[in-house]
């Protein structure tokens, strides 16, 4: 055996051996008080603002903020949790992170479940109802929502009021595309149009989620099975082709970000844009100059007395099931999220409004901001959320979203090549794509044992 094998590996493979044994050895750092994982620089600031005021008052177990990109808390969170490595006593997870902490049985999610304490402290029915949807699995509540996050439009109120349009009579999206077509315009005289009515394409990934949610369509059910077919999502799918192909064709996108994006909006290029109330407290930042021109107003809806909203995006606090001290990290959760305090510097610093109803009644919600014409977008934000459609907590959400843009992408592919922009027209072959979009995703689902119907 021992001729087998040069001295110089035998000697790599007794350093291996006694460096392991040296590090088993040594002791694990353990971190005094308790720890909380964030991923935005806002709600980092507003968790150190409320975790100052708690230490004062906890010195044997302060909390300490950790500022972290959203993809290393998520490898970190999730090698934690399958490994049984240490991670933070409280952690903010983002809704595009969740599906993976929720791809097992319920008993091994990493985070506590809060679904009887909510019930036991009444607090449930003190928060918005639909903003638990995405950190529910299976009937068990694991988050407290941060946020609510209702869409509304966001206008250039400058060209739109120059044109002599009075918004107040917009109800539906067949309204909104009527009355604005007269600002499709060809404004450099090349023959092309270099405005459009809407920021959305066949290519956004989230606004097509966005917009079936409104109509009333959906990916998943109550329990998490895919829906991707269902009749209502074939007829929204039909009609947003029509805002996408052809040559009249009304949306055209603008992917937010870095300077040629915000030159595009400073320029006119999309009238109007999808705005949750993050989006709107974004561009405050991002284009300060543009104050006096924006305007918000509820999304025209689907059809006559529809739902005027939507949502995009949101974030959770979860309380780990390895922290040392949970009565603790819940008694801070409770402290940093249902806090007046915390609302009003959500709303201030970034447009935020906070899902606690208790809050919803706080007058900052109703002080005119300068930038958007003097409107109180805050109240306007609070009044859609109670009506914010519910959001799947699926592991396969991401997968359901990209088979939806597929099948949509694929759908305008097929109105331009039989020049068919007739809404419908093109349902039978939006269902047809959906039906296969929905094939494949209940086939990579049934691979899953954990989340069959049988396994719950």
């Amino acid at each position: 055996m021992l001729k087998m094998f040069s001295p110089g590996l035998w000697i790599v493979l007794l350093m291996a051996a006694g460096s392991s044994v040296l590090i088993a050895l040594l002791p694990v750092p353990t971190h005094p008080g308790m720890e909380m994982w964030v991923f935005d620089p806002n709600h980092a600031k507003i968790a150190r603002f409320i975790a100052e005021d708690w230490n004062h008052g906890h010195a044997s177990n302060p909390v300490t903020i950790h500022l972290i990109t959203g993809a290393a808390i998520q490898s970190r969170m999730m090698s934690g949790f399958y490994s049984d490595t240490p991670v933070a006593d409280l952690i903010e997870v983002e809704r595009g992170m969740i599906g993976q902490v929720f791809a097992g049985p319920v008993a091994d999610v990493g985070f506590m479940e809060l679904t009887g304490r909510l019930d036991r402290e009444n607090l449930r029915t003190g928060i918005n109802g639909p903003s638990f949807s995405p950190w529910t699995t299976r009937g068990h509540i694991f988050g407290l929502p941060h946020d609510v996050h209702p869409a509304m439009l966001l206008y250039r109120a400058d060209l739109v009021e120059a044109a002599g349009i009075d918004v107040s009579k917009i109800e539906t999206w067949d309204d909104y595309f009527r009355m604005l077509r007269p600002l499709m315009q060809d404004l450099d005289g090349d023959g092309r149009v270099d405005r459009f009515l809407l920021n959305a394409s066949p290519t956004s990934i989230y606004y097509q989620e966005v917009l079936l949610l409104q109509a009333g369509g959906r990916m998943f059910d109550e329990m998490n099975q895919p829906t991707l077919n269902e009749p209502v999502n074939a007829r929204s799918i039909a009609r947003l082709a029509t805002w996408y192909a052809g040559p009249g064709h009304v949306a055209s996108e603008i992917t937010l970000g870095g300077a040629s994006s915000m030159r595009l909006v400073r320029e006119g290029y999309v009238v109007g844009l999808l705005a949750p109330d993050w989006f709107a407290g974004s561009i405050r930042t991002s284009l300060p100059d543009m104050a006096g021109k924006f305007k918000v107003m509820p999304l025209p809806a689907w059809e006559k007395g529809g739902r005027r909203t939507s949502v995009l995006g949101g974030t959770m606090l979860g309380i780990t099931k390895a922290g040392r001290t949970p009565e603790d990290a819940w008694a801070f959760a409770k402290q940093l999220y249902l806090s007046p305090a915390t609302a009003q510097r959500l709303y201030e610093e970034a447009r935020i409004v906070t899902p606690i109803k208790a809050n919803w009644s706080q007058s900052f919600y109703d002080v005119p901001d300068p930038y958007f014409c003097g409107q109180a977008i805050g109240r306007m934000y609070i009044r859609l959320a109670p009506d914010v459609p519910l959001r799947p907590s699926s592991p396969y959400y991401g997968l359901a979203q990209q088979l939806l843009n597929q099948s949509v992408s694929q759908l305008c592919t097929y109105a331009d090549d039989h020049r068919l922009y007739d809404a419908a027209a093109l349902v039978p072959e939006a269902q047809r794509l959906l039906n296969e979009a929905q094939r494949q995703l209940q086939a990579q689902m049934d691979r899953n044992a954990f989340l069959r119907p049988a396994a719950r």
